[in-house]
């Protein structure tokens, strides 16, 4: 265990809460638009396929900028870097209330992440400098709370501006923008790098280009395995969709998901500080196998959705353990470049899951749900017999 149960737990600090709200404005904005993505593309005749090349470009192209976003992020100024990431999100986003056909939607999604591409392993390593090494999947499951609150405002707004003011999708896309911009705002003036790494020359040992110990390289592996059936959880709406639920719904059906991801989150980062990361990654993964094991029996949208729920507690409990884990793993001065390789390679795998999952989903839905069942219990086992437990960092 890493305390004791009677331990007091410290305050959050106040970087990752500030952080914490951006993320919360900045996911409200892309919650609003991201389950109006599938009906939109609808409209214009498209289906999984165009969904999973939608989910899997984007993916793609994130994953690139991840991979070297790490590296910049340990050699100079992480909070410059999380800005331009977030502002090119909150530029980008509503425009696609503007696009008239799938390929446009594709190509601004893309730029969408673009922006989470840049910012994602900077944020992620001021984070995990701003708190004690005992509580650092509860800091990170803190602000995945808060991301996943954002998640469930991003939906509920949507909802409320197309029932109560006739909203059409696209208006409501274009609204998008409020909310990200205060994102932007409030980490220009409101968040501090306490902790900013030290700009470093050609010879640093940052610049070096060895390989990460085997202990990370051996969870990498294994958490790229599980990605493999990570497909998007759009795919989830639109079985419910497909099973009868209204267009209407959606939002609240993805508001729900976020609902149960934001209340799981800090009780889950408690848990895999206190039982251990690796312990708890390996059953919210099995979890995870599960639920998609048993998605395609359900034959009403009210199964589904309930069984949706279900599936929200494998987020709170591997969200914060996932990022902690790979923190333990490196040296304190190659953190953003192993969080930048996690935050790429899950990219890379996402890719391959949603091209692989909206195919198959055309063609039979049930076998596209057990290809993903597969994949996230391989990687389950993997992790539980290749990755060592390892003592906890503390620089």
């Amino acid at each position: 265990m890493s305390f004791s149960p009677k331990e007091a737990l410290p305050p959050i600090p106040k970087v990752v809460q500030r952080l914490g709200w951006v993320s919360l404005f900045q996911d409200a904005a892309g919650d609003m638009v991201y389950p109006l993505l599938a009906p939109l593309l609808r409209s214009m005749g498209a289906g999984g396929a165009a969904l999973g090349a939608l989910e899997a470009v984007s993916e793609g192209v994130s994953a690139v900028i991840k991979w070297r976003s790490g590296a910049w992020a340990d050699r100079g100024d992480r909070k410059r870097l999380v800005v331009i990431g977030y502002a090119i999100a909150a530029l980008a986003r509503p425009i696609i209330g503007f696009a008239v056909a799938p390929w446009q939607v594709i190509a601004l999604r893309s730029t969408d992440r673009v922006g989470k591409g840049v910012r994602s392993a900077p944020r992620d390593a001021m984070l995990a400098s701003a708190v004690d090494p005992r509580h650092r999947a509860r800091a990170f499951g803190f602000h995945k709370m808060m991301d996943n609150a954002g998640a469930v405002l991003g939906p509920l707004m949507a909802f409320s501006l197309a029932q109560f003011l006739s909203w059409t999708p696209r208006d409501i896309i274009k609204f998008s923008i409020v909310p990200g911009v205060l994102a932007v705002a409030m980490l220009v003036f409101g968040v501090k790098d306490t902790a900013a790494p030290s700009k470093t020359g050609a010879n640093s040992s940052i610049a070096d280009k060895s390989s990460i110990d085997t202990g990370a390289k051996r969870y990498l592996a294994a958490l790229f395995v599980f990605t493999l059936g990570a497909s998007a959880d759009s795919f989830l709406l639109l079985q419910l969709s497909k099973l009868g639920l209204a267009t209407a719904l959606i939002p609240i059906a993805w508001l729900s998901l976020n609902g149960v991801k934001a209340l799981t989150n800090i009780p889950g980062g408690r848990v895999s500080d206190r039982f251990g990361h690796k312990r708890t990654l390996v059953v919210a993964w099995t979890l995870y196998a599960a639920v998609y094991a048993l998605f395609p029996w359900m034959t009403s949208w009210v199964s589904a959705w309930a069984l949706m729920l279900v599936y929200g507690m494998y987020y709170g409990l591997s969200e914060g353990g996932e990022k902690a884990l790979v923190v333990e793993l490196v040296p304190a001065d190659q953190r953003g470049r192993a969080l930048g390789a996690m935050h790429a390679l899950v990219g890379v795998a996402t890719v391959i899951a949603n091209i692989g999952f909206g195919l198959l989903f055309d063609l039979s839905a049930r076998t596209a749900f057990w290809a993903s069942a597969t994949f996230a219990m391989l990687g389950a086992v993997m992790l539980a017999v290749t990755v060592p437990v390892t003592a906890r960092r503390d620089a």
